[in-house]
């Protein structure tokens, strides 16, 4: 594992915030466009609260999200709302560049137009992901049906942790992304990271070679 370890959850944000500009500017520089995938969760709010008041032409960035949750269009459950709230409604993005999952159509539909669109789109840039305290990531859950799927979007019924019916990206796109930072702060995130740490196959374990980014809660320091 890479980690490194950050004060609180404020430091850690603004460090993924740094990473996430430095991704872009390479990306710009090599292919004139950058593609990025937003997490869920409460530590990425700190990423995007200060990603906003970053240099950068968002006119030439594309975002995607790991997962979505199957409820209405503007609920406050939806990652998507989260996403607009911290970062994308204080930035000039294009709306079209904004590709949002359609899981209030429902799992298995959300998850086929979501495919559709991400097999068309080049590998992603930079990839954040959260971590829950039973070591799932995006909505990726230990022990689950969905982590077996090799679809680029993947229905997600039954989870254990509500809402139960989700859209997650399959493991297929995330382990080919540029970058990857796993983002996980609390001292509730400790067990799942020392787990993994030891070998264990959760399902943020399975994640190819990302930066973890932890505060000292989370790292147990």
């Amino acid at each position: 594992m890479h980690v490194w370890v950050f004060p609180d959850a404020g430091e850690l944000g603004r460090a993924a915030a740094i990473l996430t500009v430095q991704a872009y500017a390479e990306a710009i520089a090599a292919r004139g466009v950058f593609h990025l995938v937003l997490a869920g969760g409460n530590t990425p709010r700190f990423c995007y609260e200060s990603l906003r008041d970053l240099d950068m032409d968002w006119s030439r960035v594309h975002v995607w999200f790991g997962d979505e949750r199957c409820v209405p269009v503007g609920h406050e459950d939806r990652n998507d709302r989260m996403a607009d709230e911290t970062l994308l409604s204080h930035v000039a993005i294009p709306a079209e560049h904004i590709h949002r999952m359609p899981a209030e159509l429902g799992p298995e539909e959300g998850a086929r137009l979501y495919a559709d669109e991400l097999a068309d789109a080049p590998l992603m840039d930079m990839l954040h992901l959260g971590l829950g305290e039973d070591g799932h990531t995006a909505s990726l859950f230990p022990g689950h049906a969905a982590l077996g799927d090799e679809r680029l979007a993947i229905p997600v019924f039954d989870s254990p942790k509500p809402p139960p019916e989700r859209v997650s990206m399959g493991l297929s796109v995330i382990n080919v992304a540029r970058q990857v930072v796993i983002l996980a702060a609390g001292a509730g995130k400790q067990e799942a990271i020392a787990r993994i740490h030891a070998g264990e196959r959760l399902p943020a374990g399975l994640v190819l070679d990302p930066k973890w980014f932890v505060d000292r809660d989370a790292a147990g320091t």
